[in-house]
């Protein structure tokens, strides 16, 4: 990278020296979370944009959802393969490029295009390509943490990135609306190319430690599908704990996505809501998963048994907290519980990750979390299919109190893990 071994060094020691809190005030950490906060708000913009565009095109609710279907498709067909070239390429390339590709794919390109000869398929081809570059990104990002920030301080890291998106989610879909009701949905997505290109831009001044130039990564790359294979073998033989994590990861997904894509029905059905109820329940989620990111900096030096253990409590908490949906139709006591569920839900990526990238060789990790994200999106997948299959045959109330019960599993996945990790 063209710096010397001392400067590279400095870049963890200028964020070993500052507070958990006081991380964002660090050069390299700081510019990543503020490209974050730019492209997380970006993120909202361009998904409302993108699914009020196929909406008042085609009038179909069917046509719509394959936006979010599209985004599904390259983290688990691409996982495992994309955290092998991440572990083998610059990560600053993947940083910068997919910032950079997505502002063309989902601005620029919308705007070359004629109003009526932008369609739908258009569109969905470029949602695709779009979601290819979202799949790079994420472990690219994940994995270069442990370059920017001290060991210590990794659940913190990770905690305040979520921060960013739970941002996203409060003001990225209302300036969204705004610009569609002002301009039009094919014009925001226009503009919104802004906001990656300024995301690229912040990510092109951070410094990111070399790794070690004696690792064995480097020394003897080998094959694309012989570092895959080292991956698998590397979970299965030496890291049982992050397969064990693995599958906390599915369990949780499996629940919480489903609860997020069907909480709109429950609110109809069991709560008697309308459109703007929702949106502001939604919100309120959105808001109980920041508090929690702000909360996990108290907790970002304590030992990995004991961070894992946070994710037992709040797997209950959440169980109790969503089965009580069931029983209230009070407006304001519903929005506590999304509070607690949503800070709930905020507890389990930031410390995921922190486990993956403490437990992986900094060489290793991009394939680790491809890998892991590989198996959560399967399993987010999943949920949203048999819960919804649940729901429509056995009623709004078993639907939500089954979710409920795949937080009491995720609990215990998590109680597991913190034994597994006390044994170590």
């Amino acid at each position: 990278m063209g710096r010397s071994v001392s400067g590279q060094e400095n870049v963890l020691r200028e964020a070993s020296r500052a507070a958990p809190r006081n991380l964002l005030f660090t050069r390299d950490f700081g510019l990543v979370w503020l490209s974050q906060l730019i492209s997380q708000v970006g993120d909202g913009i361009s998904n409302l944009a993108l699914l009020w565009f196929v909406y008042s095109i085609t009038g179909s609710p069917v046509k719509t959802t394959i936006i979010g279907l599209l985004h599904t498709i390259p983290p688990i067909v691409l996982g495992p393969l994309i955290g092998v070239y991440v572990d083998r390429l610059p990560k600053k390339f993947f940083l910068v490029g997919s910032n950079t590709l997505r502002a063309l794919l989902i601005g620029i390109i919308p705007c070359a295009i004629p109003t009526d000869l932008f369609t739908v398929d258009m569109l969905y081809g470029l949602v695709l390509l779009d979601a290819v570059a979202m799949a790079v990104f994420s472990p690219a990002l994940t994995s270069s943490i442990p370059l920017i920030v001290p060991r210590s301080q990794f659940t913190a890291a990770n905690a305040l990135i979520q921060s960013t998106t739970s941002l996203g989610i409060i003001f990225g879909p209302a300036v969204s609306g705004v610009g569609i009701s002002m301009f039009g949905s094919q014009e925001v997505l226009c503009l919104n190319a802004l906001t990656y290109f300024l995301a690229a831009v912040c990510l092109g001044f951070i410094r990111l430690r070399s790794l070690h130039a004696s690792s064995a990564t480097e020394q003897a790359p080998g094959s694309a599908w012989q570092d895959f294979v080292d991956g698998v073998m590397f979970l299965v033989k030496k890291q049982r704990v992050i397969l064990l994590l693995i599958m906390a990861a599915a369990c949780y997904g499996f629940g919480a996505s489903a609860l997020t894509t069907l909480f709109p029905v429950f609110a109809k059905k069991l709560l008697g809501l309308g459109p703007v109820e929702v949106g502001f329940l939604w919100s309120v989620l959105g808001i109980g998963l920041l508090l929690m990111s702000i909360v996990l900096l108290r907790f970002t030096e304590w030992n990995l048994s004991e961070r894992t253990r946070i994710i037992a409590a709040a797997g209950v908490t959440n169980a109790v907290a969503i089965s009580a949906l069931v029983w209230t139709k009070d407006l304001y006591f519903v929005s506590f519980l999304m509070v607690v569920i949503g800070a709930g839900m905020g507890v389990f990526t930031p410390i995921a990750w922190g486990v993956v990238q403490e437990l992986t060789p900094a060489p290793m990790v991009g394939r680790i979390l491809g890998l892991y994200s590989t198996g959560a999106m399967v399993a987010a997948i999943s949920g949203i299919s048999t819960f919804g299959w649940v729901t429509e045959h056995f009623g709004e109330t078993t639907g939500v109190s089954s979710i409920g019960a795949t937080f009491l599993l995720t609990a215990t996945f998590g109680a597991l893990l913190s034994r597994s990790i006390r044994s170590r």
